[in-house]
């Protein structure tokens, strides 16, 4: 049973965002992952069954594997580990849902981009550069960047995220914190990256929140996800041109095939494409992780 929406009785809801319902628990949030899908920043009204499911437990994964690296705010994914009053909602929660610490949220996306694709491609072939950072010419559709590029964007909880410069960043949050993101953000792509690596999977390009918690620069919401990340297969990878891959992208695709004009409200997903996204949702998991999806 997909999960579009939770209304969780007892409970007080903090607020929505494009895809997680986001519960207060006094000290603490229950982040609930839903099974909508946005594309070009519109929440489509077809969910994919399972998917927050995915995001929940590869971002449990990369908490876990960045441990040494940045603090993070998970407590826990497990429901016995859930306050008493979760426990009534087992089939709208379990599997995908995250108790985690508050944290002071920063307000950019720390975006990281390894290959020219996207938003990126646009911007460098109208400039010759990506969001202000100058790359050398000639440089085709997918091909590897000489280095990893950090790109923070404003975040929008409905409409459109904006890309920004660093300097506009430090304006808004502080010249030495969104230095100190800068160095997070990319320590964390390239290990990954290099991970990833090993799997068969190319990580395109990613974007990551922090917020402080304790005092700290802590790592929060979701983690190189098929929903914040573009994940391509090594084995066919061809530049030159848009690649395959496990992600959302391939709704974005479809959307554009059929004209979508990317404003709300979007169009339904024939069942084709939401089984199709569905597989590659979880074979991102299982290649990534190692292991099956988990049905709890």
């Amino acid at each position: 049973m997909a999960i579009v929406r939770t209304n969780l009785a007892g409970l007080r809801l903090h607020g929505r965002g494009k895809v997680r319902d986001i519960y207060d628990l006094g000290e603490r949030f229950l982040i609930v992952a839903s099974d909508r899908l946005s594309a070009f920043d519109v929440v489509l009204p077809t969910p994919i069954p399972d998917k927050g499911k995915v995001l929940t437990q590869m971002s449990e994964f990369w908490f876990s594997h960045f441990e040494d690296l940045v603090p993070n705010h998970l407590i826990s994914t497990r429901l016995a580990d859930f306050p008493a009053e979760v426990q009534p909602h087992r089939a709208e929660v379990e599997g995908r849902s995250m108790l985690v610490r508050k944290a002071q949220v920063f307000p950019v996306e720390c975006v990281v981009r390894g290959y020219l694709a996207g938003s990126g491609l646009k911007d460098y072939q109208e400039t010759g550069t990506v969001c202000g950072v100058a790359l050398p010419p000639g440089l085709r559709e997918s091909d590897r960047l000489p280095e990893p590029i950090f790109t923070p964007a404003t975040k929008a909880e409905s409409g459109h995220d904006e890309n920004i410069s660093e300097a506009e960043a430090g304006r808004r949050i502080g010249r030495d914190i969104i230095t100190r993101l800068r160095e997070l953000s990319l320590a964390i792509y390239r290990r990954a990256a290099d991970y990833a690596a090993t799997r068969g999977i190319i990580v395109c390009d990613t974007k990551f929140e922090f917020g402080v918690v304790d005092g700290r620069v802590t790592l929060i919401d979701e983690v190189l996800t098929p929903d914040s990340s573009r994940f391509w297969p090594a084995d066919q990878y061809n530049p030159g041109k848009p690649q395959p891959s496990y992600d959302k992208q391939f709704v974005r695709d479809y959307l554009e095939r059929i004209g979508f004009d990317k404003r709300p409200p979007g169009p339904e997903l024939p069942p084709d494409i939401v089984q199709a996204t569905r597989a590659r949702y979880v074979e991102a998991l299982t290649l990534l992780t190692g292991h099956p999806l988990r049905d709890a």
